[in-house]
């Protein structure tokens, strides 16, 4: 049976896969930020990604 879950190391590993960088990864970041705030808070807790990360990758996603 596949997982049905969809977690952050998955994601990153299609990103990875899709040739992206470090970089480029976190422009992703900043554009899902500054256009769509609310749904990258809810995209970012999909993942599963613990609160005091999400903090991070928000704050780090306005610089």
């Amino acid at each position: 049976m596949q997982n049905t879950t969809m977690t952050k190391a998955a994601w990153v590993e299609m990103f990875r896969q899709i040739g992206l960088s470090e970089a480029q990864m976190q422009q992703w970041h900043q554009l899902f930020e500054q256009g769509y705030p609310t749904q990258h808070q809810a995209f970012l807790e999909w993942l599963q990604i613990p609160a005091s990360e999400i903090v991070q990758i928000r704050e780090a996603s306005k610089a």
